[in-house]
């Protein structure tokens, strides 16, 4: 992966520094981004991709290329918290994460059910609830549902109804 300066705007309270990325693979398969560096927060911009990205890989880029952004900018990545700004002592001991931890298997098909019927209660749409609750995306949490509908903690979807 290389990383080069495209430009850089200077502000009162620091810079807004944009980059350019590019990824290659063994494969021949490649990237090439627009980042934006501002507050220890990482943005694509612009994004070309050869063959192009799944859903799944497009949203975890931004993880991919931030370790050399910050090491570009000369900024250590456990300074930074996940809001973007300076990080206390406590949690520079750990690891930064993009999304909260989930566990897998039966015990994360189970809580998924229960974020689910939780939203159902509340009246809110508990897809959203699943994707709140484990950061992924529309896609990746439907398939957790039906994983969770699957494993019998939620209700088949097309429940058959008795004839009156």
């Amino acid at each position: 992966m290389t990383v080069s300066p495209a430009w850089e705007v200077q502000e009162d309270a620091g810079a807004t520094r944009w980059f350019h990325v590019r990824l290659a693979f063994p494969d021949g398969a490649g990237v090439q981004a627009l980042a934006v560096m501002f507050g220890g927060c990482v943005s694509i911009e612009d994004v070309r991709a050869e063959p192009a990205l799944s859903l799944d890989d497009l949203s975890v880029l931004a993880d991919w290329i931030e370790g050399p952004l910050f090491d570009a900018c000369g900024v250590d990545a456990d300074d930074i918290d996940d809001e973007g700004g300076e990080a206390g002592e406590d949690e520079r001991s750990g690891g930064r994460r993009a999304r909260p931890t989930w566990p897998r298997g039966t015990e994360g098909r189970w809580q998924v059910a229960q974020e689910y019927r939780a939203a159902q209660e509340e009246g809110t749409d508990p897809v959203l609830a699943v994707m709140c609750a484990t950061g992924h995306s529309r896609r990746k949490s439907l398939r957790l549902i039906a994983q969770a509908r699957d494993a019998g903690f939620l209700t088949p979807r097309h429940a058959r109804r008795k004839a009156d």
